[in-house]
């Protein structure tokens, strides 16, 4: 990574590589990018794919246009051909604090270094630090999230409560008995932690809230407001780290400033004229695991101009959808893969279709089956069990689910 050490910090920002100048800026990467592009070159993951590539020519982000798209179906074959990271870290899998397991599989490697994860820099900008107790509701069982959070609660001086999800009563007991001031988790957990706070008739002290791992709408945010507490999300991944976050300013999510990020074409690597919508690929400058021009399946567009908060990197509209029909439902990707797999475990089920919708402020998920009867029960259990989601299960006659070549369907809104 760029050396923040030797840059000192200020009050206001996490240190002064948030508010460089273009040009300085811009000198950084033309030194970071080709050296993290040669660490790429030498590892055997990246084999065939960069061979060609001179390192010291890949100097800003318009000379990566040439270079390939890495995707996750590619990472996940690679690890499956060679395991556990398929040759694209910089060290075997013993050198490693931490490794996780997400949905696919796919195996991530982390670390325990100073803001390993980034996650640091959001938590500044979400005003929590020394004197805080953050009440980490994000899991710790095999993905990455609650790690990833604590990591970034380390290093700006922040006491953590592992909570993780579920007890949701412990949780409140646990909250008012430490005096926890701050939330992170998915957006919709916290207000289920605050109403049965209500329940129990129960005082917290929370004041701020950053989440991640789903849509923070409008409604949801104002509500928290409502309640005293600020709400600031992030936009990370399990493989990347932070990827953009908010500040105080809450205009569009500034983009974190050891990767660099694009805005292309879905399903190719040409990026989209300045405004537009197209899918998010970012190269990492972590030398731990150096992701070159890795594809997130995610939406997004530039936003013009720079934060009136200070920060002075590039701006994205933050979360815009799916490029594939790959959705996050209660925090958790489900894949057309895992619909397929669903509708192999039983021979009955013609086809299946997954729709996400919203009941008040919470995600829902309902589980459309195309079968000539079945056990609802024994499909529930199944879809518990291939998609890691509870939902509702409707069993339709054949022929009835639309013929448009959707097996996940986001009915959400999130204007």
């Amino acid at each position: 990574m760029m050396n923040v050490a030797n840059r000192g910090s200020t009050s206001a920002h996490f240190d002064e590589l948030e508010t460089r100048s273009a040009d300085e800026r811009a000198a950084d990467v033309a030194r970071a990018l080709p050296e993290q592009v040669a660490r790429a070159k030498a590892l055997p993951g990246f084999a065939g794919s960069l061979d060609d590539v001179d390192p010291a020519a890949i100097t800003d982000v318009a000379a990566l246009v040439d270079l390939p798209v890495l995707r996750k179906s590619e990472l996940s074959k690679a690890q499956a051909a060679n395991p556990p990271f398929g040759g694209f870290t910089a060290s075997p899998a013993h050198v490693y604090s931490h490794i996780f397991q997400s949905p696919g599989p796919i195996y991530e490697p982390g670390g325990t270094s100073h803001d390993w994860w980034r996650m640091g820099r959001f938590l500044h900008a979400a005003g929590i630090g020394q004197g805080d107790i953050v009440q980490n509701c994000f899991g710790y069982h095999l993905t990455p999230a609650g790690m990833i959070f604590e990591n970034g609660a380390r290093a700006v001086g922040a006491a953590v409560l592992p909570a993780g999800t579920g007890q949701t009563e412990l949780q409140v007991t646990a909250a008012r008995d430490i005096g926890c001031t701050a939330y992170a988790g998915t957006p919709d957990y916290l207000k289920v932690i605050l109403d049965k706070a209500d329940e129990m008739g129960v005082a917290l002290a929370f004041t701020k809230a950053a989440v991640g791992g789903g849509a923070l709408f409008p409604s949801l945010r104002q509500e928290y407001a409502d309640r005293g507490i600020t709400c600031l999300q992030s936009y990370a991944t399990a493989d990347l780290g932070n990827i953009a976050y908010e500040s105080s300013a809450m205009e569009g999510m500034i983009v974190d400033e050891h990767v660099i990020v694009e805005i292309v074409t879905p399903g190719t690597g040409t990026p989209v004229a300045p405004g537009e919508v197209g899918e998010v690929v970012v190269t990492s400058l972590n030398p731990d695991y150096p992701l070159i021009r890795f594809a997130t399946g995610d939406l997004s567009a530039i936003l013009p101009g720079q934060s009136p908060c200070g920060r002075t990197n590039m701006r994205i509209k933050g979360w815009m959808g799916r490029a594939d029909q790959t959705t996050k439902i209660k925090g958790m990707f489900v894949r057309p893969e895992q619909v397929a797999a669903l509708v192999a475990k039983h021979a009955e089920i013609v086809k299946a279709r997954v729709i996400a919708t919203r009941e008040g402020e919470m995600d829902a998920m309902t589980v459309r089956i195309e079968a000539d009867g079945g056990d609802n029960a024994a499909y529930g259990k199944t879809v518990a069990e291939v998609l890691k989601l509870k939902g509702a299960i409707e069993i339709v006659p054949p022929g009835s689910l639309p013929k448009d070549g959707l097996v996940i369907e986001d009915q959400r809104v999130y204007d």
